[in-house]
């Protein structure tokens, strides 16, 4: 079912440093086969309420605690959550909501706006390798490099801040972009980074009442830009851009996850749930200690005793 439907596979070929890949509900196919239309924008029938959902949310925080303070004794892997989404549909809550509960000092968030004059001087990869997160760390990338193959796919002519040479076939332009980033996710988990990435999937519907509520409520009013609405006019592209670029790019090393939006509290549970399994299925240990550790241990006890 879509609330229990969650199990682990082998990774495939090439990826055995990799123990499992998460088959969730919202995994979105990594044989290129994705249909935007297949993934509903709403919880199934039958999920829990809201409350329920808060509920086990807080059940799942709890146990990322721990598995978040096991990968960072480990020492041995780093795990880097990307997040995409149009406006409004709840990033920044949700890495609020998910990693509330683990040390912030094994854990960094990175934000990607609008690309600086020195970003730009550099090939688009560039300021998101700065950012990656170091072995035994939980990375979030709010917002990340597929900037570059959703809003820059968008608005084309963004394009002549990095004084490219462009082909005559810009599709074979973008077709490029998706094999460069499925390239550097592959090397990147070959070296010991775990990636998840969620496409936080709302509808315009539902996009349109939080953008309501942004303009009601004046403790919101900060949130909303003028500039949203003009956004809002491309939705269309927006959403073909998102078809284009997660079919090609959800790999068994970096599979992509389009969680159900519309209803918080529902993908907040949801992300947080794929986060730990995946984090169990790590099998992060703290290190152990030789005999001769042990030994000096019970000498050191015994002077601290002694005095």
């Amino acid at each position: 079912s879509l609330t229990t439907g969650f199990s682990m596979r082998r990774r495939g070929r090439g990826t055995d440093h990799m123990t499992s890949i998460l088959s969730a509900p919202w995994l979105v196919p990594t044989d290129g086969s994705f249909s935007r239309e297949a993934f509903s924008n709403r919880p199934p029938a039958g999920a829990p309420d809201d409350k329920a959902c808060k509920k086990r949310l807080k059940q799942e925080v709890k146990q990322l605690d721990e598995l978040q303070r096991r990968l960072y004794a480990d020492d041995r892997k780093s795990l880097l959550l990307v997040f995409q989404a149009m406006d409004a549909a709840g990033k920044d809550s949700t890495i609020r909501a998910v990693l509330r509960g683990v040390n912030p000092a094994g854990c960094q968030v990175s934000s990607f706006k609008q690309p600086s004059k020195e970003e730009l001087d550099h090939d688009y990869l560039w300021r998101s390798v700065k950012r990656l997160p170091e072995r035994g760390r939980i990375g979030v990338f709010n917002r990340s490099y597929y900037e570059e193959v959703l809003v820059v796919r968008v608005h084309p002519e963004y394009l002549g801040g990095q004084r490219l040479d462009l082909p005559d076939n810009m599709e074979a332009f973008w077709q490029a972009r998706y094999r460069a980033i499925a390239d550097h996710e592959r090397h990147l988990a070959e070296n010991g980074t775990v990636i998840l990435k969620f496409w936080l999937n709302v509808s315009k519907e539902e996009q349109k009442q939080r953008f309501l509520s942004r303009l009601n409520e004046p403790e919101k009013h900060w949130k909303f830009s003028s500039g949203d609405l003009e956004e809002r006019k491309l939705w269309d592209a927006y959403m073909d851009a998102y078809q284009q670029a997660l079919a090609p790019t959800s790999k068994p090393w970096a599979p992509w996850y389009a969680i159900p939006a519309d209803n918080k509290p529902y993908m907040r549970w949801q992300v947080a749930r794929i986060v730990r399994k995946t984090l169990e299925g790590l099998d992060s240990q703290y290190p152990g200690v030789s005999s001769d550790d042990l030994a000096h241990f019970q000498a050191m006890r015994d002077q601290l005793n002694g005095e």
